[in-house]
Order: C-alpha cells, then sequence, then structure tokens
C-alpha cells in the first residue's frame, strides 16, 4: 500500500560555487525539481522546494589559487552569479541559502560531534601524500602525474580527465604538488570515517526491497554499490577551507564536503524555519525528495542516508529521481574546456527565452539515459512545435475572436455539437488525468508531451472546421468552434503553467484570467460567454538562423582555444623549443634590431589576433607594424613604452595595412607572447647589437 503524506520537502544538489550553472545542471537537476514542485503547488500540496550553493571542497580552492585569490572570495562571486541567473530564470526555490552561512556551519559541526560522541565514527590512521615545501597534506586534485593508464602527463590524484579513470594518487607516475611543484611524500595522517560497512543490512533492506520503485538507473548503482560490499567513508580531510572538525586533535582539519554539504539541506531549511524546520526533517509524514544528477546517487542513496540512520530522528529520502547526462554537440558538456551553455550568457544572448529552454531542455530530458542537445535542434523545437504548434493555435483562436465577435467569448450550442466537438472535448477532458499520472511518477517529459499534445489537438480542431469559411454561412457554428478553441486555450495555459511559467502568465494576461485551479483543468466552460478578452499578442516568436550561428561560433572558439592550451601545455611539457639551425655571424649581422617609441596602438578592426603599433622609430617618418599580441595585451598599457623591432624586414600588407616590419615578443611555455622592452629610456632609432 502507497504511504500518504501530509507535505512533501524537495531537494535539489547544491552546485558548487566555484563556477556557473550549465544546461546540464538545468536538464539534470534544477528544470525538473521546479517543474515537480510548481506542479504540487498547482494542486495546493504542501511543500517545501530548498536549493543552496556548495561552498566548500577542493574545486573551489583550486578557483581560487587559479585566480590569485582566497575561497571566500570565489564563493561570494559564484553564489550571486548563480543565485541571480536561477531567479531570473525561473526555479522557484523557497530559500537558496549556502554553505558558509553561520546556521550551516553549526549544524555541520553539531551534526558531525552528534555522531562522534555516540561512537557511530572510527578514527584511522591511513598513508596520504604530503607537501614538504608547502607543509601540508594533499587533497587528491593537489595532486598530477603521468596516468599509469593513458600517459597522459597531467592527471590528476583522483581521475585522469584524457581518459577517464578513476585514480588513486599512489598509481601517479612521477608525482608533483600542484602547490609548490615538489615531490609529496606519504606520511601517516588520522582521519574520522562512517563506517558504511556496519549499515550494509540497514541499506539492503531499505533500497533493494522497500525502494524497488525507485528509477532503473538509481536502484542499480545502488545495488552494484552494494554488492560490492560497502567500506568505511572518510568524513574529514586535511584542508584549509572548510567547516573545522569540532573535536580536540583534528586542529587542521576540516569535515569532507559529502558529508557537509547535503547537511545543507537541513541548515537552509532551519535559516528558512527557524521554528518549525523540524516538522520537515524528524515528522515521519514528510516526504523527502532528492533531485539530482547520476553522478551524486552514493552520496544521496547510501552516504547521507547512513549519516541520518546514524544520528537518528531524521526522515529518510522516499524518492530519488536523478537523471543521467546530457551532452552538448554530441560531445560530453566540460567546464574546462568551455564546452558548455552557461544559464547567465543564454539569459543576455537570448532575452525573454526562458521557457524555450525550459521546454526544450526537458524535451530532451536525460531520466533514462544520456541525451543531447544541439542548437539546431533547439531552433527547430521552438520553431516548428512552439511558435507553430502551441503559438500559432493560440494567435489563431484569439484573432478570430478578435475579428469576428470583437474579443467578446461567444457562446456554445451544446444542443448542436457534432461529432467533431464532441471528440474535442472528450480529449481535453481526459488530459488532467494523462499529466498526473506521468507528474506522480517523475515522468515529466512525457507529461510536458501531453501538454503539447492538447495544442496539438487545437490546431488539428480549427483546421477541420475552418470558421474562416463558415462564417458567413452559419455563423452559429463559428460561434461554437471558437468557444471549443477558447476552452481549449485557457486549458492550455493551466496545462503548461508548470513547465513555461512565463510564456502561461502572459497567456493568462490576453485571456483576462486570474490563474485556474488546476483542479480545472479538462474543463470546458473555463471561459464563459461573453468574458472580454484582451488584445492578442505572439506568445512566442521564430529564432533565426543568425542566433543559432551566433552560438554554435562560441563553442567553435572554446574548441579551438581549448585546443591551443592543450598544445601550448603539451610544448611546454616537452621543454624548450630546440634551437634554430646555426648561423653565421654575417648572416645573422644583416638583421638590423632597433628600439622604438610606442606612439599609437590599438586593435586592428575585425581581427581578434593583431594590433597596430605606430612607433618613433627616430626618423622623420612614423613607422607602422602589425602584431599578432592582442590577446596577450592591452594597447593602452604600450602607449609609451620602448619596443624592439626588427627594421630592416621587407613590408607586407596584412588585411590591406603595409606592416613596416617585425615587433620582437618572447613566447612562454603556455604559448602567452610577450613583446621585449628595454629597462631603460633610450632614444629611438638606438640599433640593438
Amino acid at each position: 500500500m502507497t504511504k500518504q503524506f501530509s507535505r512533501t520537502l524537495v531537494t535539489t544538489a547544491l552546485p558548487y560555487a566555484n563556477g556557473g550553472i550549465h544546461i546540464g545542471h538545468l536538464a539534470g537537476v534544477y528544470i525538473p525539481a521546479d517543474i515537480y514542485v510548481r506542479y504540487l503547488r498547482a494542486r495546493h500540496q504542501d511543500v517545501l522546494f530548498i536549493g543552496g550553493s556548495d561552498e566548500h571542497g577542493v574545486p573551489i580552492t583550486l578557483r581560487a589559487k587559479k585566480e590569485h585569490t582566497t575561497p571566500q572570495h570565489i564563493v561570494d562571486r559564484y553564489h550571486n552569479l548563480i543565485k541571480e541567473s536561477f531567479e531570473e530564470f525561473g526555479i522557484s526555490f523557497d530559500i537558496y541559502s549556502r554553505t558558509t552561512s553561520a546556521t550551516h556551519h553549526q549544524m555541520a559541526a553539531d551534526f558531525f560531534r552528534h555522531l562522534y560522541d555516540s561512537g557511530k565514527l572510527t578514527e584511522q590512521t591511513t598513508k596520504q601524500y604530503y607537501d614538504p615545501e608547502a607543509k601540508q597534506f594533499l587533497a587528491d586534485r593537489y595532486i598530477t602525474g603521468e596516468c599509469p593508464h593513458c600517459h597522459n602527463a597531467n592527471a590528476y590524484g583522483d581521475q585522469c580527465e584524457k581518459c577517464g579513470k578513476d585514480l588513486d594518487p599512489t598509481q601517479l607516475i612521477n608525482p608533483k604538488s600542484t602547490i609548490s611543484g615538489a615531490k609529496p611524500e606519504l606520511r601517516d595522517t588520522t582521519n574520522w570515517y562512517l563506517p558504511l560497512n556496519e549499515y550494509q543490512a540497514f541499506l539492503e533492506q531499505w533500497i533493494l526491497k522497500e525502494h524497488t520503485e525507485w528509477r532503473p538507473n538509481v536502484y542499480g548503482q545502488c545495488k552494484s554499490w552494494l554488492d560490492m560490499q560497502l567500506q568505511p567513508r572518510a568524513m574529514t580531510r586535511d584542508l584549509d577551507w572548510g567547516i573545522p572538525v569540532p573535536i580536540k586533535g583534528a586542529e587542521g582539519k576540516v569535515l569532507y564536503v559529502w558529508f557537509d554539504a547535503p547537511i545543507g539541506y537541513i541548515s537552509n531549511t532551519k535559516e528558512l524555519l527557524p521554528d518549525t524546520w523540524e516538522t520537515w526533517w524528524k515528522d515521519e509524514s514528510t516526504r523527502l525528495v532528492h533531485f539530482i544528477g547520476k553522478d551524486n546517487i552514493v552520496f544521496h542513496c547510501i552516504v547521507f542516508p547512513t549519516m541520518l540512520h546514524a544520528h537518528g530522528g531524521y526522515i529518510l529520502p522516499d524518492a530519488v529521481p536523478a537523471n543521467e547526462f546530457l551532452n552538448l554537440e554530441d560531445d560530453k558538456i566540460s567546464t574546462s574546456r568551455n564546452w558548455a551553455v552557461w544559464l547567465d550568457e543564454y539569459l543576455k544572448e537570448m532575452p525573454g527565452k526562458q521557457d524555450t529552454l525550459r521546454y526544450v531542455l526537458t524535451a530532451n530530458a536525460p531520466e533514462t539515459k544520456d541525451n543531447n542537445f544541439t542548437w539546431h535542434d533547439f531552433q527547430d523545437r521552438h520553431n516548428n512545435e512552439l511558435v507553430a504548434v502551441y503559438g500559432n493555435f493560440v494567435n489563431r483562436a484569439l484573432q478570430l475572436t478578435k475579428k469576428y465577435f470583437n474579443g467578446v467569448v461567444p457562446p456554445q450550442h451544446e444542443d448542436a455539437l457534432t461529432d467533431c466537438d464532441k471528440a474535442a472535448l472528450e480529449e481535453m477532458s481526459t488530459v488532467r488525468t494523462r499529466i498526473e499520472q506521468l507528474m506522480d511518477n517523475f515522468k515529466l517529459r512525457d507529461a510536458q508531451f501531453e501538454a503539447m499534445s492538447l495544442a496539438r489537438l487545437g490546431n488539428r480542431y480549427i483546421t477541420e472546421n475552418e470558421p474562416w469559411k463558415q462564417w458567413k454561412t452559419d455563423p452559429q457554428r463559428v460561434e461554437t468552434v471558437l468557444n471549443i478553441c477558447l476552452q481549449i486555450t485557457a486549458n492550455l495555459a493551466i496545462a503548461f503553467r508548470p513547465f513555461l511559467p512565463f510564456s502561461s502568465e502572459h497567456l493568462l494576461h490576453m485571456l483576462t484570467l486570474e490563474a485556474p485551479e488546476w483542479e480545472q483543468l479538462g474543463n470546458s466552460c473555463l471561459l464563459k460567454e461573453g468574458w472580454q478578452l484582451g488584445e492578442p499578442a505572439l506568445l512566442f516568436e521564430k529564432i533565426d538562423d543568425d542566433a543559432i550561428n551566433f552560438q554554435l561560433e562560441k563553442l567553435a572558439a572554446s574548441r579551438r582555444e581549448h585546443e591551443q592550451q592543450a598544445a601550448a601545455a603539451q610544448a611546454a611539457a616537452a621543454g624548450p623549443k630546440p634551437i634554430a639551425p646555426v648561423v653565421d655571424f654575417d648572416t645573422f649581422a644583416k638583421t638590423d634590431i632597433r628600439v622604438a617609441t610606442v606612439k599609437e596602438c590599438f586593435k586592428v578592426e575585425k581581427s581578434t589576433k593583431l594590433l597596430q603599433f605606430t612607433l618613433d622609430d627616430g626618423t622623420s617618418q612614423p613607422r607602422t607594424i602589425l602584431s599578432g599580441i592582442a590577446k596577450y595585451c592591452k594597447p593602452e598599457d604600450l602607449i609609451g613604452k620602448q619596443v624592439l623591432f626588427v627594421a630592416n624586414l621587407a613590408p607586407r600588407k596584412i588585411m590591406g595595412i603595409e606592416s613596416q616590419g617585425m615587433i620582437l615578443s618572447a613566447e612562454d611555455a603556455d604559448g602567452r607572447l610577450v613583446p621585449l622592452t628595454t629597462s631603460d629610456n633610450v632614444a629611438p632609432g638606438s640599433q640593438v647589437g
């Protein structure tokens, strides 16, 4: 018998605050969670939607190190970016907080201390790499070396990103610290472990016997872990960024990010509802639902439930509708390669198109297997479904009502309904049941398809009945046809509301309706005879090829840049470029290298690489030289400086501009070009010898 719940607590995986949100995150976690919550709210169910940023862990410190700043600066920047992007996109959290909050730090520390005091944690001493120069233990991501499988020279201590193999740091060939470059040493360190092996029987009963209804990918991954027999897992780390371990003897250690992060669901609830949060986490009549990606299944189905069970008093998740991964243009989304569509950039470049991205990502949702996003499919679904089906039907219904009845809802003549009318009304009457059955089982992609099927019904119905042809001969028939079309339109505003909140609000405005109750979905009398409609307007406008080509070029540019960086890294690993063949002194003496003062410098129009220099070379005529260093230098920083140039190089035209020589630059290991300058000012035209 299905358990009955009084309320539903919905959580979403906490995104790392070391970067923005991309479409993989949206498709896997945040759009499905928001759709489900909006659906429950529409049904007036008691629901709470909890989100927040994960602001601890090694990825944060790596980003800070790369940008020469502090972890706090990084998390402040990206937490705000993520929060604002979610708000603009319509992800309707009740709270979106963070794991650096005082409430979270206290709750996570108290949770750990409770487990420690009740003897639920074990203490173990193990070997871990230590940086003798930086004088600290190294997290796996702070160690690089040669992969033992594919021999990639820059594999991390936990994974090789080239071949994808999971690694242990001790497997790396020639490991080194990314902090100091030193060769790390294995030293003893003590940490506190959650003995998952002691909860094997509990987890087997709870998951494998009591939750057979979970999605196959979730159930299957859990079974695989349980079949391999669980092992103790460290809940503390030797790091300086995170929540300090709240016991004596643990100085210099912090809580493991996967211990602290899921507690963020609880602390964020407490931050929102300081007096009643326990009702949502400790009352058995609360249903807990985690929306996550498949890479987080083990933490949400094995580690976190074990923590909750070991602590005691907390409810366990009832559903974990984890999605698979979304690829981009037939390639794996990669933040390190910038192979992604970032939400904050999308909102700027595609203004007013929030619902389009919500629709396309739901239509392609990777619910049971990995799926693929392409910009051409995005354009096709928008133009051929949102515009040509949904938007087209709504516009036809409203425009014809305006034309024939001045925007007033005409009567429906029930005594003259045809078989076609009855069939349309019957199909409309079942849409609520069809959508609810799918939504209740987290089949959101199919539920959205049912909503669009209602729009297809409307288009088919209006095309078959052709009211524009019957107006002069049978106006009463036209009244019935347009009344039914308008009822379908009003039902579309309800059906699409969880999926497309922005366009649904727009449609309700055109219908001059307050949002009808969800229970009214399928009703054939939503719009009463004589109701005055608003001014019709297009729900969606076509997306042209230029907008799509712009996005494709952005991705192509990201790929080119990554390939250049990879080539530069490979070159750096190989060492300095070999010395060119020897030339005699007389040949070298023919090269006339001189000093010039930069009078003007600016980027060449339509070029991403070229700077145009105007030089004072000591003669009476200014000299123009083009140099491909725009990516590495700001033109304004070079004006007034003295540079070295080859004065007797034959002139040549580049992009229609004659370049009269060559600026000398040095190329470092990562391919960066730096113009050579003088340490002291000398007379322009001075020869270098």
